[in-house]
């Protein structure tokens, strides 16, 4: 039985994602496939594709979303990125989820296998995290270390040669404990007399313990104190919020401060507190801290959920040391005396021989030519060697007066040739024996001979000198002239010859001397000095002088000066001179001279002094006319708001032209006292707005109209308003300001003050009527000035508000004062830090602090004099001024 395949569609949608399956599709499939497929199909048709279409279309329909699904997987973990991308998209909420113990213990050994790696690869990493956290406590511990060991030592030293040291270090022999112990026992006593608890963020009293006997003022007043001082010293340097002030100090009382994360323990001790204290006190400010640290960062001022800290802080009270008072060593003491005062007479004697040993070698060693290379005192004798020069003083002969025993002093010296000038000197003498018109001396360190000597002598000195030791001083023989006939006979030649090169108009060319005879060439002008006769008073034989000079004419301005004179012949109205090298000439003259003088100006050689005309004047009537019009014209250029732009003269007539301001000053006005005619001038003036700070104030005057309280005035170009005014004339000024720095011009309107409403008058008055008063040498105001400070806030505040509203902005100046009691600086200081402290107040009341301003006026501002009966008291105080912007 053959059966027929007969073709099957397939259906038209394809397999969905979704869960059900197209059973109408799958139920027609199965229905068809049973009636068409022959169990012997596969058998009898050899060559038939052994995968029926219809198959593969019921495995779509049956299993095609897990075929789809599993070839996404698939391919998802063949791709390593597309796989670590969906497992970090899902590892946070399943980290979430997971149980913590289990999480924890799946995590730990990767986590720190990695930390491991990291910290092997790169340490500095995990040194860079914790530096910030590790560093101030290491710090703090180490200073506190370094206090610890300074205190213990400064203690030891201090004791170390007294009779409680003694007795102390007897004591410490017979207890076996160390020498400092017993000294930091003893020494530092002490007794914790106040512990406060302090809200670190609102400065309120939590808890405050005081020991027996102990006085004290109240103790939330105290508390705010403190907190004004933290707050004041952290302003006032611009310190870290973090950072607090550790140590204060006030005689025999001390105040440490321990901060914690929520409240400071500040305790007043009174003696010497050993610096251990430091940690009992940060133990039990951190054990506070672990047992009520909810209540104390939630803390408002109720302590009923801190009863137990009261309990705590109350050991900190009971800490104390005590001195214990014992009968004095006697027999230890005469015991110590009598073994010191043999031994201290033994130790006096030797220091004595021995200070009057180093006195004698102290003396040696200052004594020029005398080395001490080695010196020692050993079993009662003295030993000493070195260098000696056979010129210094004998060391024996200077034992006398010096106490000490020669029979006991035992020396050897080698000579040596010390190169001390003196004795160079004095060998010198001796070798060269210098005539008597010779002097040898010492100048700065060297030999110098001076005088007259035969040229014999000066060779046998030139010959000494190259033979001195190097390193000694130089002998220097330069100032000895040599006697000798010729030689004196050139030194006159050369006197000579140098007073003729310093002659103006003569320049010498050549000089020299030949058997006995002189010879001089050069060049002379005919108005320089004869060289014959500067021959006289030289000792210079004219017979012997063989001169030959050529005539020149030199450029030497006084040579010039003189044919100029000559040649010009000058009216007595002109005087030439000598300027600078220039020959300057002045006065007046007909222009037919001038003319000349121009003409020989130009002639001069070139090199030569210049001739300068410029200031003599043409006194012909054109050139008078000329020179009047000229000062008429400087005249207008001078003036503001006159522009001259064309001015020139021609046939008699003067024409001007240019720009004129209506508001400068009239031209024809400023021809009278020129000596110009004004009928010979011809002016053109064309209108024109000046720039002028001058003209341009008259200008806004009349258009803005200031009110009375408005001063309109020039400074430096500038054009300033001063004063007070309404909002609206501000406007009008402020757009005028603009317009005119279009023109390059400023109107200056930063000093003007808008009109204070009354409202603000009245609060403003009443608040410098505010006065905060302090007792005599007190930087911190006493407990009856904090309702004034209160109130003082108050109105601060409501003051600074109500500006706002009003588009204004309140400043308060805060001004120090204080009596005359003490030094200048001190008065200005205290005054300075009284009203530090009340801005620190007033911040602390909730006053913007960026508005409050502070000086110290010292002394000199007084509300009253110094001699009235309530003068000091008024002036002890902090002013307050308000300033509107």
């Amino acid at each position: 039985m053959t059966s027929t395949v007969d073709p099957i569609s397939l259906p038209q949608r394809a397999a969905s994602n979704d869960t059900e399956i197209d059973r109408e599709a799958l139920a027609n499939l199965l229905v068809e496939i049973a009636r068409n497929v022959d169990p012997d199909y596969r058998a009898r048709l050899d060559g038939v594709p052994t995968a029926d279409p219809r198959m593969e279309t019921l495995r779509q329909l049956l299993v095609g979303r897990e075929i789809s699904e599993l070839s996404r997987v698939t391919h998802l973990l063949d791709e390593p990125e597309q796989l670590a991308s969906a497992v970090g998209g899902v590892l946070p909420s399943a980290a979430a989820r997971a149980p913590h113990a289990q999480l924890g213990e799946a995590l730990a050994p990767a986590v720190e296998r990695a930390v491991q790696r990291s910290i092997q690869k790169s340490p500095r990493t995990l040194t860079d995290i914790l530096y910030p956290v590790f560093l101030p406590a290491i710090r703090k511990s180490i200073g506190e270390k370094i206090d610890q060991t300074f205190q213990s030592l400064n203690e030891t030293l201090r004791h170390i040669f007294t009779w409680h040291g003694l007795k102390w270090r007897l004591e410490a022999w017979r207890t076996g404990a160390s020498f400092s112990e017993v000294v930091l026992k003893h020494s530092l006593v002490y007794r914790v007399e106040h512990v406060f608890l302090i809200n670190r963020n609102s400065g309120l009293l939590i808890a405050h313990v005081t020991a027996d006997n102990a006085t004290s003022e109240d103790p939330q007043l105290i508390s705010s104190m403190l907190s004004a001082i933290q707050d004041f010293v952290k302003d006032s340097f611009n310190e870290k919020e973090q950072s607090g002030l550790d140590t204060i100090r006030f005689g025999e009382l001390r105040l440490w401060s321990e901060v914690g994360p929520f409240a400071t323990l500040v305790a007043v001790i009174r003696g010497n507190p050993p610096e251990e204290l430091h940690e009992i006190f940060r133990d039990l400010l951190l054990r506070i801290h672990d047992e009520c640290s909810q209540a104390l960062e939630q803390f408002d001022g109720d302590s009923s959920q801190l009863v137990g800290v009261e309990t705590l802080l109350q050991t900190c009270v009971e800490l104390k040391q005590e001195d214990s008072n014992q009968g004095f060593p006697w027999l230890v003491v005469a015991a110590v005396l009598l073994v010191l005062i043999p031994a201290g007479g033994w130790f006096l004697l030797s220091w004595q021989s021995g200070q009057r040993w180093q006195a004698y070698v102290s003396r040696l060693s200052t004594q020029p030519g005398i080395i001490v290379a080695e010196q020692k005192v050993r079993d009662g004798q003295f030993y000493i060697a070195g260098l000696r020069d056979p010129l210094a003083a004998d060391p024996q002969a200077l034992l006398s007066g010096t106490q000490v025993d020669p029979a006991r002093v035992h020396s050897q010296w080698q000579f040596y040739q010390s190169l001390e000038p003196e004795f160079v000197l004095k060998r010198l003498t001796a070798s060269l024996a210098p005539p008597d018109s010779v002097r040898l001396s010492i100048v700065n360190d060297r030999i110098v001979a001076e005088g007259e000597a035969p040229d014999t002598w000066i060779d046998r000195a030139r010959a000494a000198a190259r033979q001195l030791s190097a390193g000694g001083p130089v002998f220097d023989i330069s100032k000895v002239r040599d006697v000798s006939p010729e030689a004196r006979a050139a030194e006159h030649w050369q006197a000579y010859v140098s007073r003729l090169e310093v002659q103006p108009g003569i320049i010498v060319a050549e000089q020299k001397v030949h058997d006995g005879q002189f010879y001089i060439a050069g060049l002379r002008d005919p108005l320089a000095a004869d060289p014959q006769s500067l021959l006289s008073g030289t000792k210079v034989d004219p017979a012997r002088v063989h001169s030959q000079w050529q005539f020149y004419q030199s450029l030497d301005p006084k040579f010039v000066l003189k044919r100029l004179t000559a040649s010009l012949t000058p009216p007595k109205s002109v005087r030439l001179s000598i300027v600078e090298d220039r020959i300057v000439a002045e006065g007046e003259a007909p222009d037919t001279w001038i003319d000349r003088a121009r003409a020989a100006a130009r002639q001069l050689s070139a090199g030569g002094p210049v001739f300068d005309i410029s200031k003599v004047r043409d006194v012909s009537p054109e050139a008078r006319a000329a020179e009047h019009w000229q000062t008429y014209v400087s005249r207008l250029e001078a003036q503001p708001g006159i522009i001259v732009a064309q001015q020139r003269a021609r046939g008699g007539h003067f024409y001007i032209s240019g720009l004129r301001d209506p508001q400068a000053a009239d031209p024809q006005a400023l021809l009278s006292g020129t000596g110009v005619d004004p009928a010979r001038v011809h002016s053109q003036w064309q209108f024109y707005q000046s720039l002028d700070p001058k003209f341009v104030l008259k200008r806004l005057v009349a258009s803005l109209a200031p009110p009375k309280s408005v001063r309109l005035m020039t400074i430096q170009d500038r054009i300033v308003a001063v004063g007070e005014a309404p909002a609206a004339w501000i406007n009008r000024a402020r757009v005028a300001s603009q317009q005119l720095s279009a023109d390059g011009l400023s109107l200056d309107i930063s000093e003007l003050r808008e009109s204070t409403p009354q409202e603000l008058t009245h609060l403003r008055d009443a608040i410098q009527a505010v006065d905060i008063f302090f007792d005599s040498g007190k930087a911190v105001p006493g407990p009856e000035q904090l309702p004034v400070l209160d109130k003082l806030a108050n109105q601060l505040k409501e003051l600074a508000k109500d500006a706002r509203e009003a588009g204004v902005t309140a400043q308060f100046m805060l001004t120090g004062h204080s009596d005359a009691t003490g030094r200048e600086t001190a008065k200005v200081s205290i005054s300075a830090a009284r009203a530090e402290t009340v801005r620190a107040l007033l911040k602390k009341r909730g006053v913007d602090p960026e508005l409050l301003l502070v000086r110290g006026a010292g002394t000199f501002e007084p509300a009253e004099a110094e001699d009235s009966r309530t003068g000091s008291s008024a002036n002890r105080r902090v002013s307050v001024t308000v300033n509107f912007h």
